[in-house]
């Protein structure tokens, strides 16, 4: 079993103060709203109601950590960019998830989600910046990758892996895949690039799962 799939649902926070304390690791998940962010979790961990799957854009409002064991939690932060939301109501989340990856000494990682049929948005570039700023690789997810050709999917991959390659040259690594969690496409690479920002080549006795080829990396 993949240490990944012991995810388990800790709490949700309203602020910094209501987090765990800041030790051990974590990756942060986030993406625009409604581009499969709590899908994109739920398939990883192989649950499907770790994360609140909702049909209405913006709904995740805190942040909601999930525990792995007593060092290592995955954090879901607010969706991010969703025009009905009032303006106070964004700038509030904003505010929120500024100060999460700014002053979090746990955070490892951004995995970045991207609806593969719209990337690279404003919001897409402003969280890419932050990742910069903070010096944190980012990974991307392009997700519902299931909705493309195969062909229109390549072209995507290849698009963002180019721009990003330009946008971000010097700052921390970003890499792009393929991801789908309906058709579970890019499962196995996301597992692999978490588990290796978390730092875990075993946890509990139990070894993380083999490295595997990384198809769609940038």
């Amino acid at each position: 079993m993949h240490i990944l799939h012991t995810a388990k649902f800790l709490k949700s926070a309203a602020g910094l103060r209501d987090m765990p304390p800041d030790h051990g690791c974590e990756v942060a998940f986030a993406g625009r709203s409604n581009a499969g962010k709590s899908s994109a979790l739920n398939a990883l961990a192989t649950h499907k109601g770790l994360a609140r799957v909702s049909k209405t854009p913006g709904r995740t409002q805190l942040l909601n950590v999930f525990v792995l064991d007593d060092e290592r939690r995955l954090v879901d932060l607010p969706g991010y960019g969703y025009a009905k939301v009032p303006i106070g109501v964004r700038d509030q989340w904003r505010g929120m998830v500024d100060g999460y990856l700014r002053s979090r000494e746990a955070l490892k990682g951004l995995v970045l989600i991207m609806d593969s049929r719209h990337p690279l948005k404003d919001f897409d570039r402003q969280m890419l910046d932050f990742a910069a700023a903070i010096a944190k690789p980012c990974h991307v997810l392009l997700t519902k990758a299931d909705k493309l050709s195969r062909n229109e999917a390549t072209r995507t991959l290849n698009e963002v892996r180019k721009e990003l390659g330009a946008d971000t040259e010097g700052a921390a690594p970003v890499t792009v895949q393929l991801f789908s969690s309906t058709a579970k496409t890019g499962l196995d690479e996301a597992r692999k690039v978490v588990s290796d920002w978390l730092e875990l080549p075993s946890a509990g006795g139990r070894p993380a799962a083999p490295p595997t080829p990384a198809h769609g990396r940038s």
